[in-house]
């Protein structure tokens, strides 16, 4: 998870506005349950990514709680679309070295 945080949480966003509690969700259900994370890391990066203007956020009041709704800002989705590419070059070259890639490479 170390580096990759941050382009989870864009991903997740990617779809559409989320409330914290959707975010976690949304990252648990679409990695079939593999990063099941705690809200003590997924807050802090959210406020960290919205501090760095990757996302905005507002509050409103659902069924007499208070939630706070996370959105990509143009600035995140331009993150989002760089950091996918790059993470999208990286998982194509480890997976020539896993799966013994003929030398030197065709491709």
């Amino acid at each position: 998870m170390k580096g990759h945080l941050d382009l989870l949480l864009l991903a997740v966003l990617a779809s559409g506005p989320k409330h914290g509690y959707a975010v976690i969700e949304g990252l648990r259900t679409a990695s079939g349950d593999a990063f099941d994370l705690p809200e003590g890391t997924i807050y802090p990066a959210l406020n960290r990514l919205e501090r760095e203007g990757f996302l905005g956020s507002e509050w409103s009041v659902v069924r007499g709680r208070r939630r706070r709704t996370y959105r990509l800002t143009s600035r995140g989705r331009a993150a989002f679309a760089q950091q996918r590419s790059a993470w999208d070059e990286f998982a194509t070259a480890v997976s020539r070295v896993v799966q013994g890639a003929p030398w030197p490479a065709t491709s």
